[in-house]
């Protein structure tokens, strides 16, 4: 595999490959297309894995940045096997810095994703397999892990533009008192932050790497408190 190009922004025509895609998601298009797919997409997108993967371990040594496809850049394709929507590709860019031994999507990490004219930014975990389920339930009620977790959530949303994921249950689980403080973070079944925007200028320019940082370094805490969670350095 060559070395990726040191990453110098995308381009105008990154937004148009993703908006003539999502009008003509077929094969027949993305085969004439394949050419700008991986010139205005893949290559930039393997630079700025690179490039984000260097500065975000100034914010976390043990950041994992890898440019192939199916390491920290999502596969185009979609999987149609159980959906109803047979179009065949994503309509979007995903790029996900994660950080643990597990699989990808079983650590925390920082997620970039653009969807034209959107550009979104987060961090955490989007989904709990049911074994870590059952320790983030554990840790949110217990006295010291369940007070830094709040901590890193309540620091977070006070910024700004940034949020906490959508909660997925609509009641606690059986037995959990609810007037505790943490309650509510029990009804999330994945536990992620964000931010989101139009398009910024910097998409265009190396500018890119610093306006990301500065999105994803005030996440830093919840993914420390999540990597020590599927770390099993909690003590229970």
């Amino acid at each position: 595999m060559t070395q990726p190009e040191i990453f110098s922004g995308f381009s105008a025509k990154t937004l148009s490959f993703f908006q003539g895609l999502t009008e003509n998601n077929n094969r027949e298009w993305f085969a004439i297309q394949r050419r700008d797919y991986d010139e205005y997409v893949l290559r930039p997108a393997q630079a700025f894995v690179v490039a984000m993967g260097e500065r975000l371990r100034r914010l976390t040594p043990g950041i994992t940045a890898d440019p192939r496809p199916d390491g920290s850049l999502f596969r185009i394709y979609r999987d149609t096997r159980f959906s109803q929507d047979k179009a065949p590709y994503k309509t979007h860019l995903g790029i996900y810095f994660w950080e643990g031994k597990g699989p990808r999507l079983e650590c925390s990490g920082y997620y970039f994703h653009l969807e034209p004219p959107r550009l979104m930014l987060g961090g955490g975990i989007y989904i709990f397999p049911r074994p870590l389920l059952e320790r983030y339930r554990q840790a949110v009620l217990d006295p010291e892990y369940g007070d830094q977790l709040a901590a890193a959530v309540r620091k977070i949303t006070a910024r700004p533009g940034f949020s906490l994921g959508d909660k997925h249950y609509k009641r606690l689980p059986p037995g959990t008192d609810p007037t505790h403080p943490n309650a509510e973070l029990l009804l999330h079944n994945g536990l992620y932050a964000g931010w989101e925007t139009d398009v910024p200028e910097e998409f265009y320019s190396a500018a890119l790497i610093d306006y990301c940082y500065e999105k994803f370094r005030p996440l830093q805490p919840l993914h420390l408190w999540l990597t020590n969670l599927t770390s099993g350095k909690f003590d229970f």
